[in-house]
């Protein structure tokens, strides 16, 4: 072959940093050994893989081709590395999660799965759904888990789990007393939220696109647990996945308020890059979030492990 192994390495990090210096760091290599390892590959295919603006490389059309294959042949070569060396696990494996997805269940998939293979190490970032849609398409991730929506095309959507959201509020509030509420009673609360570009904001906007009176939003978080508090001291209402509420719902700590003209249906999916190599890995870990949600038909009925 007239290209290393090394080489192709030192493109895949060149094009996840696009700037030389930091790919040089991660591959513990010095910068004019990494400059010169991807002016080498070039050189021999007589052909450019970056555009050049001053110290920053941008991928061309050329290299965006290729970069899905080059990660998987570094991912491939890996992996019989490992199976030469006679070592059991799956290497490293980067995952991404939205935040209710991140905090209530993919921690509990995470330490299962690096029980089983404790040769293995994984990275696990939680983001909102947009952030992590972006992060697969730039190959920073391999499996995101997420709440919302993803409309990008080079990437693929594989449904999981259903999942609900519950308007909720404080045991004192109004709205505690009754059963359900009207859209017209909802429209007189202040309200606390998540942010624009998470799933949850995304199912709670969609589910209110008919009503034309807009909410009167107070607060808005990027973190469940931050508005579950602010609504537990008065500052409103929220809604968000029944899964996060489970718990405070059982203590009584908040209450559910049932919004019969509302439909805050959505589902968790599995997402990845459709040019990206499957690894064992991958497909262990998805084999793992199927094993935990088998037979419920709804993410807030899934059983959690009892920690005492």
């Amino acid at each position: 072959m007239r290209f290393t192994l090394r080489q192709i390495e030192v493109f895949v990090a060149v094009a996840r940093h696009e700037n030389v210096s930091r790919a040089a760091e991660e591959l513990a290599l010095s910068q004019s050994a990494t400059s010169a390892a991807l002016g080498e590959l070039e050189r021999q295919f007589d052909t450019q893989l970056f555009d050049r603006y001053g110290k920053a490389l941008q991928l061309n059309e050329v290299g965006q081709t290729l970069l899905p294959q080059a990660i998987e042949l570094i991912e491939r070569a890996a992996a019989l590395e490992q199976a030469l060396a006679g070592r059991s696990g799956y290497g490293h494996l980067r995952l991404g999660a939205t935040l209710t997805i991140g905090n209530y269940l993919a921690t509990l998939i995470v330490a299962d799965f690096l029980k089983r293979h404790p040769e293995s190490t994984v990275g696990l970032a939680v983001h909102n759904t947009k952030t992590i849609v972006e992060q697969l398409a730039r190959h920073e991730l391999d499996l995101g888990l997420i709440e919302g929506h993803c409309r990008h095309p080079e990437l693929l959507v594989e449904p999981w789990v259903a999942d609900e959201l519950v308007v909720f509020c404080a045991p004192g509030h109004r709205l505690a007393r009754r059963t359900s509420a009207t859209l017209d009673e909802l429209a007189g609360e202040a309200w606390i939220v998540r942010e624009a570009g998470s799933g949850t904001r995304e199912t709670l906007d969609q589910a209110l696109r008919h009503h034309h009176a807009p909410l009167a939003v107070r607060l808005e978080l990027e973190h469940t647990e931050a508005i579950k508090r602010a609504v537990e001291f008065g500052l409103g209402i929220g809604c968000i996945s029944r899964l996060a509420l489970r718990e405070a719902f059982r203590r009584g700590s908040l209450v559910a308020v049932e919004t019969p003209e509302l439909d805050l249906r959505r589902h968790f999916h599995f997402v990845r890059h459709r040019r990206k190599f499957q690894t064992a890995g991958m497909l262990d870990f998805i084999a793992s979030c199927r094993a935990l949600s088998a037979g419920v038909a709804r993410s807030d009925q899934i059983e959690w492990p009892f920690i005492p």
